[in-house]
Order: C-alpha cells, then sequence, then structure tokens
C-alpha cells in the first residue's frame, strides 16, 4: 500500500500543479475577448482565430483542471441521500462510483479520442470556419482532460481504499450543506467582530 499511496502522491501533485497554473488560461481568454472586441469596434475588423482562440484557451482551462477539481473534491454531487449515510458507507459509495461509472468512462474517452486526435493532426485539419486555426490542439486538449482525469481518478481509489483500511486519514471529511453554512456563517460573525474591535477608538 506504501508504494500505491506514493503513486498517489505523485498523481496529485502534478494535477495541483495543472490545476493551478491554467486557471491562468481564464485571464488569458479574457484578455483576447477584450482585444478582440477593441479592435472589432475601434478598427471595424476581426477574425475567426480570436474567437477561437477564446474557445481553445475556455475549454483548456475547463478540461485541464478537471482532473485538480477531482482531488479537491470539488466536483459536484447532490449530497441528499448521500449526507444521510456514514462516513463509511459515503465511502463505499465513493469508491464504487470511482471504479463503476468514473474510470470506464473517462477510459473509454481517452481510447476513443487516441486515434480521434491523431486523425486530426496527420490530417492537418483546419476549422471550418473562414480565418479559424487548426482543429488538432483543441482535440488533444480533450484527450489530455480525459487521460489526467483518469489518473486522478487512480489516485482516488488508492486513497479510498487506503482510508477505509485506517492506512491514512481522511483528506476530505464529509460537510453536510447544513453545517457548511453554519461553518461559514461563525467564521463571517468572527471577521465582524474582527473588523469591528479595529474600527473602535
Amino acid at each position: 500500500m506504501a508504494g500505491l499511496l506514493a503513486l498517489s502522491r505523485t498523481i496529485d501533485r502534478i494535477n495541483e500543479f495543472i490545476g493551478r497554473w491554467v486557471s491562468w488560461l481564464i485571464l488569458f481568454a479574457i484578455l483576447v475577448s477584450a482585444g478582440n472586441a477593441i479592435i472589432r469596434k475601434v478598427f471595424d475588423t476581426s477574425s475567426n482565430a480570436w474567437l477561437e482562440l477564446q474557445w481553445y484557451l475556455f475549454g483548456a482551462a475547463f478540461m485541464l483542471a478537471a482532473a485538480y477539481t477531482l482531488k479537491q473534491n470539488d466536483h459536484i454531487r447532490i449530497d441528499i441521500v448521500y449526507g444521510m449515510f456514514s462516513r463509511r458507507v459515503q465511502h463505499w459509495i465513493d469508491l464504487l462510483g470511482h471504479l463503476f461509472f468514473l474510470m470506464p468512462f473517462v477510459v473509454l474517452m481517452v481510447i476513443y479520442f487516441v486515434p480521434y486526435v491523431s486523425l486530426s493532426f496527420h490530417s492537418g485539419e483546419m476549422s471550418t470556419n473562414a480565418g479559424g486555426l487548426i482543429v488538432w490542439p483543441a482535440k488533444a486538449i480533450l484527450l489530455v482532460g480525459f487521460f489526467l482525469l483518469a489518473l486522478q481518478g487512480v489516485s482516488e481509489i488508492i486513497k479510498k481504499i487506503a482510508i477505509m483500511r485506517g492506512d491514512m486519514d481522511d483528506p476530505n471529511p464529509f460537510i453536510s450543506a447544513h453545517e457548511q453554512a453554519r461553518l461559514e456563517a461563525e467564521a463571517l460573525a468572527e471577521e465582524a467582530k474582527a473588523i469591528a474591535g479595529e474600527v473602535r477608538p
């Protein structure tokens, strides 16, 4: 298990590094969008390449951060029923969900996208829009995103098994929406008290 946990930590570090840095792509997408709008208004000219570049940047941020989102346990989960169970049952739900839903899906996507990207690359596929960009980098982003998500899925499975065996502490203890709201309210109240104390002469 020690070797598997070391593998899990390596995967986590890789996806955390990528996830933190790709957030800058949102800023670049905003700058490209603003620049394109200004040029279009001021000089009455534009290009589909700029519009497509925005899509590429936003798509890259979304796909390349998906694995980081899973690692942070920030993915969408409807916890109305989930929160009713004990933490051990929740671990079983997560483990089975990763094994039978997440992993088959992402592995299928990786298998599907390898020839899809390869064909696009070798054919030099271009956008059907006039003045558009080459297409294969956008398709490659999909492949890389699903590959990173598959790796993170492996990491999460390893961690779930280790937690259930007692080999590691739970890095993401479950907090219900009600409890989360209470904790946030308490934090805001403490912050308000601190500000009031600084303002008071």
